[in-house]
């Protein structure tokens, strides 16, 4: 006769084995963690109270709590409370902590105040890499990705939103003051015109008042009242959020994170910062980045290429020449041997003289005659009195000659989009709702640290196995 597997009755006397390590198989991801962790020098590396005070109340060794939080991060608990719920039932917690169970405001309070020290075991996971030859190539993909704040965009202000609920408080504030005339007159009785309701709105009134003040005068424009660091930015769908860009640069041969960084601003302008964090990581100054159009910044790939950085950034069309119905000026070729542009009509536009505009050096192409007589001025410049003029500053052989190596290599984009995505899936995947628990930049930072750091972890495992990154580590 068929039957299901039967369990264990739930009164039956249960034999444990008597060591807890017995339950902690030599492939558990969770030796890496304490193998890991007990090799650091928590002390040279920022953490406090490693050393024991010698009165008052006994604390947790700061190795308990590291790897607590590792440990969570790497399995998707990153609340305080869900990991003192789990240090409680937990075996593999139990294991990992000898038993000791933080509670949450312990544990909580650790995140955010060993910033210093989260942040330098993260970097020194990176230089154990580095050690393990993990990074053969000098090849790094930079993105950066959104991810929101714990601040709601109701409670960010911009100059139009603030005007926006001005005006609205403005009319119900009139509104209200109609209604109580009313009242007066017809000596009826309306809650919906009453005097605590009114008085809620002037005091809203003013409240706004004074935020439009501080909105005017930030340089940003820009105030988010719970994350005052956060900042509303254009997501992937082209919906606004409160959030922060977190900068990466990961490596093209095993998709390890290299270096992160927290920024409130887009990616624009962000290539050179990124890169020089790669260049310390791996102790070497000659390295390529690999990055996405949002990043061209003409400045900012000088700046690179002035500390030994080749960038490789496909250019952006922001001219707007296209919307206005005349040629484009990448049908203008420039010929470098005579220092001349050939237009689409096949005339030559010498150089000129040199100007600066906004601070940046160009030398001025044009050929007054030969536009003045030309067949298709209309479709080369709008102007009714002035010639067709090129732009092209002083240092654009370091823009052509990426662009050569763009031309020349294809895959490039497709090998930034393969090696830069995945982390952010990843952790975007581990972090559920995607967004930060904690508040302010510096903050926001130790907790991507976490996230790095278990991420690197887990990539590690997966290239050589638990015991092998337990071996090599150990070796």
């Amino acid at each position: 006769m068929a039957h299901h597997i039967l369990g264990q009755s739930r009164t039956q006397t249960t034999l444990f084995p008597e060591v807890l390590d017995d339950f902690i198989s030599e492939d558990n991801p969770v030796r890496v963690v304490d193998v890991f962790v007990d090799g650091l020098d928590l002390h040279a590396l920022g953490f406090d109270g490693v050393i024991a005070k010698g009165k008052g109340r006994p604390g947790y060794h700061p190795a308990v709590m590291l790897k607590l939080y590792i440990y969570g991060y790497l399995n998707r608990v990153q609340s305080s409370r869900r990991l003192e719920k789990e240090s409680n039932r937990n075996v593999e917690l139990m294991w990992l902590l000898t038993r000791l169970s933080p509670d949450f405001k312990t544990i909580a309070d650790f995140r955010k105040d060993n910033g210093k020290g989260i942040k330098a075991v993260c970097r020194t996971f990176v230089q154990m890499c580095r050690e393990m030859n993990m990074f053969a190539d000098s090849l790094f993909a930079i993105d950066g990705s959104k991810f929101k704040a714990v601040n709601s965009k109701d409670n960010n202000y911009i100059p139009s939103n603030v005007k926006y609920r001005i005006n609205r408080i403005e009319e119900n504030i009139a509104e209200y003051l109609s209604n109580m005339d009313t009242q007066d007159k017809t000596e009826k009785s309306d809650n919906k015109a009453s005097p605590s309701k009114l008085e809620w709105f002037q005091k809203r009134l003013a409240e706004l008042r004074v935020i439009e003040e501080e909105v005017n005068a930030h340089p940003d424009k820009q105030v988010s009242k719970n994350d005052p660091d956060a900042r509303l930015l254009l997501t992937r769908h082209l919906d606004r959020q409160v959030c922060y860009n977190v900068q990466t640069a990961v490596d093209t041969k095993h998709h390890l994170i290299v270096s992160h960084d927290i920024d409130k601003a887009a990616d624009r302008g962000q290539l050179t910062s990124v890169a020089k964090q790669v260049q310390q990581a791996m102790n070497k100054k000659d390295i390529t980045v690999l990055a996405d159009k949002g990043y061209f910044s003409r400045l900012d790939i000088k700046a690179s290429h002035d500390l030994g950085i080749t960038a490789n950034v496909p250019q952006t069309d922001t001219s707007g020449s296209a919307r206005k119905g005349i040629f484009n000026k990448s049908l203008f070729r420039y010929d470098k041997d005579k220092d001349v542009y050939i237009c689409p009509a096949g005339e030559t536009l010498q150089n000129r003289f040199r100007a600066t505009e906004k601070g940046v050096e160009q030398d001025i192409y044009f050929n007054n005659i030969a536009c003045s007589h030309c067949e298709i001025r209309a479709k080369c410049t709008q102007s009714k009195k002035d010639p067709r003029r090129m732009r092209r500053w002083i240092h654009e052989p370091i823009i052509d000659a990426m662009q050569k190596r763009l031309d020349d290599n294809r895959d490039i984009p497709v090998l930034r989009k393969q090696t830069v995505e995945h982390p952010f899936g990843t952790i975007k995947m581990w972090m559920g709702a995607q967004h930060f628990l904690m508040t302010r930049k510096h903050n926001v930072l130790t907790e991507m640290s976490i996230h790095v750091l278990a991420y690197n972890l887990k990539r590690m495992m997966s290239i050589m196995g638990v015991t092998g990154l337990i071996s090599a580590m150990t070796a």
